[in-house]
């Protein structure tokens, strides 16, 4: 069987760069996912699992560099920054907030897929994301999309997922409210803490997790949520 091609998230809101990237990457062996939003896009990374990002960073909704930090919260997938910003200023704040390369705009393909090429050797040299996690009785895949509970399949929402998702990136942590609500609904939704207790209600029903005494998920009053390791 072959290899599945890397998958390469490409967050840009010029649907004609995006086609132009798709054929380009197309061309190179790589799968593309796309998002016209940063939020989106936010979104994407933390349940797609891409192995690199390509990322604009004059969104309409975020500006590049808070997606790159949403995604440096809990991530270390490659991300290489295409822009029309060429002020050295912009590129020092792109890279401190996490960013691993930086491609000006108009840009030559060669060059784009070459330091594509040169990320992606550095994440396989390193520990790459497993598709599956386990954690005790839980394991989820983050390809499939598919959660089970000693053996037993659990059917979530799309929200229920990415926030079980990021708990079991982060088994063992404490991953704040802030985080998991820009994350999973966006930047426009950090203080809407209602959408997250709800979210994790439905999560403890369906894992029988009872929160006085809970088995997978232990609430931090006030400040977030941790996943039992």
């Amino acid at each position: 069987m072959s290899e599945a091609a890397p998958r390469i998230l490409v967050i840009e809101d010029e649907a004609p760069i995006r086609r132009f990237l798709k054929i380009v990457l197309a061309s190179a062996g790589y799968d593309m996912l796309e998002a016209e939003r940063g939020r989106i896009g936010v979104e994407q990374a933390a349940t797609s699992a891409p192995d690199a990002v390509l990322l604009d960073l004059g969104l309409p909704d975020m500006d590049g560099k808070a997606v790159i930090a949403a995604i440096r919260d809990w991530s270390q997938v490659p991300i290489l920054v295409l822009s029309v910003r060429d002020a050295e200023a912009e590129k020092i704040a792109a890279l401190d907030a996490g960013a691993d390369d930086y491609v000006t705009k108009p840009f030559a393909t060669g060059e784009l897929l070459a330091r594509l090429r040169v990320l992606l050797r550095k994440r396989s040299a390193g520990q790459g994301e497993p598709a599956e996690i386990e954690a005790g009785a839980l394991r989820i895949n983050l390809a499939a999309r598919t959660l089970s509970v000693d053996g037993r399949d659990v059917k979530l929402t799309r929200k229920q997922f990415e926030v079980m998702a990021l708990l079991m990136r982060h088994v063992g942590r404490l991953v704040s409210h802030r985080q998991i609500l820009t994350t999973v609904w966006g930047p426009a939704h950090v203080e809407d803490t209602h959408y997250l207790r709800i979210a994790v209600g439905h999560l403890r029903d369906k894992l029988g997790d009872d929160a006085a005494d809970p088995r997978y998920i232990l609430t931090e009053p006030g400040v977030g949520y941790r996943l039992k390791a």
